[in-house]
């Protein structure tokens, strides 16, 4: 059930107010406060809608700066309500900042390849993409390959980067020509959990969080119970999700592939539910899962998890998911 957890996001739209003027007189035009109101009702820079080589440059560069240790690019570039998801849970920016400094990388090398990039609603990206790297931090060798994805919210006139996060066990790429470059280890955010920062504190229960936990357990116990239509419910109808074996993919694979009929799962438990908003639409949900069964020879790992929530029709419906190893 790795793919069964999963990255989110936000939708905002950009108003631009309209300047309400006073009831007309014959008097005179005041410049001065014609100035002023001028002024007051101008509109605030809005990014444009992204591309994905937009996005990817932005990825990039953050690689870039992990590899060079600037921890200016996290301050910069990634959203204050963002974080990384590691294999000891979540890490927010504060640590990641802090982990740029105290953590020792060496990257000898990294690229980037199969890059795609969905939108999951008007002010929110996803990302997603294959890591090779050649890495070192603090003595401990980075993954060869991982699967990632990064998701983007438009904060004013910026894409900042508000979630990462990345499964070890990707195969190494194919050779392609003209492949995008990989990333080494990690951007800063990412790095961050990788460099060994300190997960953040253990989250406490909210309103929101409770909310998604529940509509997340309920589409585990239709995986539990092979029950294809509760899975269907629990899809959008743009969902993707990774596979460690198949990497990312679509709605029609992702669901047979959570239909296996090889599992028997006799019981699970989600724990540490942690959720960001982005908006009253789109919200990224964060857990830890551990499961009493198998599928086919191998028994499910525990796992941390990550879902993008959009409500479709006043729903809330899974975007993305995937899981990673949990240590």
């Amino acid at each position: 059930m790795r793919t069964i957890t999963y990255w989110i996001v936000a939708c905002m739209a950009a108003v631009t107010l309209a300047a309400c003027g006073a009831p007309a007189s014959n008097a005179p035009a005041n410049k001065s406060s014609s100035a002023v109101n001028s002024n007051s009702n101008t509109a605030k820079p809005v990014a444009a809608a992204p591309t994905k080589d937009v996005l990817m440059a932005i990825e990039k560069s953050g690689w870039e700066a992990w590899k060079t240790r600037d921890a200016k690019w996290t301050e910069d570039n990634y959203s204050d309500k963002g974080f990384n998801l590691g294999s000891t849970g979540r890490t927010d920016k504060a640590a990641m900042i802090k982990a740029m400094t105290t953590v020792k990388c060496d990257v000898k090398s990294y690229s980037l390849s199969d890059d795609k990039m969905q939108m999951a609603g008007p002010d929110v990206a996803i990302l997603t993409f294959k890591g090779a790297q050649d890495a070192t931090c603090d003595g401990k060798k980075s993954p060869a390959n991982v699967w990632s994805a990064s998701v983007y919210v438009r904060e004013g006139d910026k894409w900042k980067a508000a979630f990462y996060a990345e499964d070890p066990n990707a195969a190494p790429a194919k050779p392609a020509a003209g492949a995008a470059a990989k990333k080494d280890e990690s951007k800063p955010a990412t790095a961050a959990n990788k460099d060994g920062a300190k997960p953040a504190a253990a989250p406490t229960s909210d309103p929101a969080t409770d909310a998604l936990m529940a509509v997340e357990t309920k589409a585990w116990e239709a995986w539990k119970n092979k029950d294809p239509k509760g899975l269907d419910d629990f899809a959008a109808k743009d969902l993707i999700a990774l596979s460690s074996t198949e990497g990312w993919t679509d709605r029609a694979a992702t669901l047979k592939r959570w239909s296996d009929p090889s599992c028997d799962i006799k019981s699970f438990k989600l724990t540490d539910g942690a959720s960001v908003a982005y908006n009253s639409d789109y919200a990224m949900l964060t857990f830890k899962s551990t499961v009493d069964g198998k599928c086919g020879n191998e028994s499910v790992p525990a796992e941390w998890g990550a879902t993008l929530y959009g409500k479709e029709n006043g729903v809330w419906k899974a975007i993305m998911a995937m899981g990673l190893p949990a240590s």
